[in-house]
């Protein structure tokens, strides 16, 4: 049986993304940290992970890309999961003052904490936001968390579908140590740094469209070693064996620090 890490509590959202992507009997195991969670399928403990990386709401998972920039694993796959966020909690609406709930939760449900005048105290996951509460055991504290993470932890749910906006995806990233074979429907990820200088970025990306190449996202994150200098971290439709593909990165590598190519995937379909 397969194993999948996953950063957080039974009931978390990357868990459920586990298993819709894997289909198949799966043996989920949690971690407290995104680093763990890479770390384990690194030394074989695991033989997936599986990382968000952006939210359609609330935008891109920092620490997960700032990982990805040093992970030996390949990106394998990606799925799009729709989030549907629950205020679990003891006691009705009207006696609660605290939320307790992991930070992109909490950005996602800005709009309803405001409206009901709820105190937000972030927590490393949502799932692990309900086993706060079981410890705690007050009246006055809720969370936001899956309603799976309320089952399990049999706690009730007070109210279902409290993000601000129902279109809400979070995108995950599935990573191995073993590259996926090519499929006609490949997109694929890399990072790169270049010179802090005039046209710089413009020489990168000139060259995928010299090559017609189809850019799905481009991000930008600090270096953390030169301020204000930047490592982009790039999609694009096709796989990086294609001829064309093979082409445009070594163009690419020619105007860059540095050129990292997390890997090729198949391209996930919003569901």
């Amino acid at each position: 049986m397969l194993k999948v890490a996953f950063q957080g509590e039974r009931g978390a959202y990357s868990e459920a993304a586990a298993t819709v992507f894997f289909r198949d009997s799966i043996e989920t195991v949690p971690h407290p940290t995104f680093h763990e969670v890479l770390e384990s399928t690194e030394a074989g403990r695991t033989d997936y992970a599986v990382l968000p990386v952006e939210n359609s709401l609330e935008g891109s998972v920092g620490e997960s890309y700032d990982l990805l920039l040093n992970t030996r694993l390949y990106a394998t796959g990606e799925i799009y999961h729709r989030i549907k966020h629950c205020l679990i909690g003891f006691d009705g609406l009207e006696k609660i003052d605290t939320v307790y709930s992991h930070p992109q939760a909490l950005g996602q449900c800005r709009k309803f904490i405001q409206d009901h005048r709820l105190k937000a105290v972030p927590t490393y996951d949502t799932a692990g936001s309900v086993k706060i509460l079981l410890e705690l055991k007050k009246d006055n504290l809720s969370c936001i968390a899956s309603r799976r993470a309320a089952e399990i932890y049999k706690v009730p749910v007070i109210k279902e579908g409290i993000e601000d906006n129902a279109n809400n995806y979070t995108r995950f990233l599935v990573l191995s140590n073993q590259r996926h074979g090519a499929t006609a429907k490949d997109k694929t990820s890399i990072i790169f740094s270049i010179k802090h200088t005039p046209g710089a970025l413009y020489n990168v990306i000139e060259k995928f469209h010299a090559n017609r190449i189809n850019l799905t996202k481009i991000e930008s994150r600090p270096t953390k070693t030169t301020p204000w200098e930047y490592n982009f971290y790039v999609d694009f439709e096709g796989n990086q064996d294609d001829r064309n593909i093979l082409d445009a990165l070594e163009k690419i590598r020619q105007n860059t620090i540095f050129l990292k190519i997390l890997g090729s995937y198949p391209r996930a379909e919003m569901s």
